[in-house]
């Protein structure tokens, strides 16, 4: 037992005695630092503030979310550690259901009832796994991604019985780092020779990524057809059917996803979207009243997701269930960053439908005040926002706000969706300065930094290229810069632990942004090289 000494756990439960029971268990198993969660909200406050080693969760939380979507959510914003060990607690008629359900499966099942004695036995297994792998999620978690493949391929020959998970491993390394044509093998050999649902699904999100969305969409429906639970698939195939303009098709495909998880926001919110945009009123309306219903109370709630309520509500034809929408919006998300701003434009838009000029400018105004350098607004709500102040003569509102999402232009196609309202309006001449201002502005951004750094003043270099990257959060070309600025600090100046946290997070940010930048792998080397010139390890 003395191998689980100080490791640190956290208890999902929404009963306080099987809490208690479990709390005991755990303790006989010789785990002693243990905290509690009574509700998935809890749970994410918690993990929010620190990590834990262990995760213990009950599948059938109360409050309309189920362990698994937890999970997704937990996943998807980063919460857990590649290095948690995730245990969902279930009832054995529930298991069929819950471990064919996602592709984020959960380290490990534990079927109820189990004794202290089952227990251990399934920690310890997972703490072993664990261990071997400690070393590859060091290096990702490093920012190490490459290192981290050579490491995968160590591991197979050193840990045969673990051979599998290091090729998945290995292949969604080379997804993430865009290198879909080394990932495809990997997959095609592990589905050809064993038939596994995971590795049939990477296949297809390689085809995907390399734009074979014929050949995608036929293996991902035959994936959904023979394991129906399997949700990721379904979302992969939506996304298939989008990219072919499909939106019918994709809609389908989503509403039978959302029937086999009916509780996760996410694909909920994805499902009103595709509706709205394939004119389906009616379906967009009832999707869009469950997400923001299940969202309220959630640590992840959004307040966007009103404004498209309302915006179908009053393409509906409906502006009292639309106006209603807007004081719950003003009631449950007070503290939000940009509620005000979604407030205004929800305002806006009901504004617009029943005529009332003076309000409706009154409400544009508000909204491009609220609006203005708000990174947690989205790029699409800001253009819709240019776009009904340019057919209300606000032209100067318009501008900000487009320059503002032209700064934050992921890639080419982001800049173009931003001069293609500009030009729909008859403002295409506009739209092209403010594209080259915007271009102008961060290439000079950037010599100021190089200049900075050749001149010997690196801390100059990294003060300027952090405040752009607060200022542009989205711009892929500013998150590199600013991380080389860091790096290139730490290299000349010395090591410094706040600084080195600092170009963890933008080296982070560029490969969230743009992670087939072909000068990845120099940018990963620098900070490789700056970790072992101080001694420092992969932590």
């Amino acid at each position: 037992m003395n191998e689980l000494d100080g490791l640190t756990a956290l208890l999902i439960e929404p009963h306080s005695g099987m809490r208690a029971n479990i709390h005991s268990m755990l303790n006989m198993c010789g785990l002693t630092r243990i905290e509690h969660a009574s509700s998935a909200n809890q749970a994410v406050k918690q993990l929010t503030l620190r990590s834990f080693d262990l995760v213990l969760c009950e599948y059938d939380l109360e409050g309309g979310q189920d362990g698994q979507q937890l999970l997704e959510d937990l996943r998807h914003h980063k919460l857990v550690s590649l290095a948690t060990m995730f245990f969902m607690v279930t009832a054995e008629g529930d298991y069929g259901k819950v471990v064919s359900a996602a592709e984020l499966a959960p380290t490990d099942y534990i079927l109820k009832p189990f004794t202290a004695d089952r227990l251990l036995e399934r920690i310890a297994r997972a703490l072993e796994k664990r261990n071997v792998f400690l070393p590859v999620y060091r290096l990702m978690e490093a920012g190490a991604q490459h290192e981290a493949i050579e490491a995968c391929l160590e591991g197979e020959q050193a840990h045969p019985r673990y051979a599998v998970d290091f090729l998945r491993l290995r292949a969604e390394l080379h997804l993430f780092l865009g290198e879909a044509h080394l990932a495809e093998p990997i997959y095609r050999q592990l589905a050809d020779s064993k038939a596994i649902a995971w590795a049939r699904l990477g296949l297809a999100k390689t085809l995907y990524l390399r734009e074979e969305y014929e050949e995608a969409g036929s293996l991902l429906t035959e994936l959904v057809q023979t394991n129906t639970n399997f949700v990721d698939a379904y979302d992969w195939l939506a996304r298939t059917h989008t990219a072919m303009g499909e939106l019918d098709k994709s809609q389908d495909v989503l509403g039978r996803a959302v029937a086999v998880s009916p509780h996760a926001v996410r694909r909920l919110r994805t499902l009103g979207e595709v509706a709205f945009e394939a004119g389906d009123d009616e379906v967009a309306e009832k999707v869009l009243k469950q997400v923001v219903a299940k969202a309220k109370y959630s640590e992840f709630r959004d307040p966007e997701d009103h404004v498209k309520l309302v915006r179908t509500l009053v393409r509906k034809g409906d502006p009292v269930a639309a106006a209603t929408v807007i004081r719950d919006l003003d009631r449950s998300m007070g503290g939000k960053a940009h509620a005000d701003a979604c407030s205004a434009i929800s305002s806006a838009l009901l504004h617009e439908y029943t005529g009332n000029e003076e309000r409706l400018l009154d409400s544009l105004n508000a909204a491009v005040a609220a609006s203005r350098d708000l990174p947690a607004m989205s790029a699409d709500l800001k253009l819709e926002l240019a776009r009904n102040c340019l057919a209300h003569d606000m032209a100067e509102g318009a501008t900000s706000l487009v320059r503002d999402v032209m700064r934050n232009a992921a890639d080419a196609s982001a800049m173009d969706r931003a001069m293609s309202v500009m030009a729909q309006a008859g403002h295409a001449e506009l739209g092209t300065t403010l594209a080259q201002e915007t271009r102008q502005h961060v290439v000079d951004l950037v010599a100021s930094g190089a200049e900075c750094a050749r001149s010997g003043d690196y801390a100059g270099a990294v003060t300027l290229m952090q405040e752009a990257a607060q200022r542009m959060p989205g711009n892929p070309q500013v998150a590199f810069n600013a991380a080389l600025a860091l790096l290139r600090c730490l290299e000349h100046t010395g090591w410094d632990d706040k600084l080195g946290q600092q170009a963890l997070a933008q080296m982070a940010a560029v490969r969230r942004l743009d992670a087939r930048n072909p000068k990845l792998p120099a940018l990963t080397a620098l900070h490789q090289a700056v970790l072992k010139k101080y001694k420092k390890s992969h932590k």
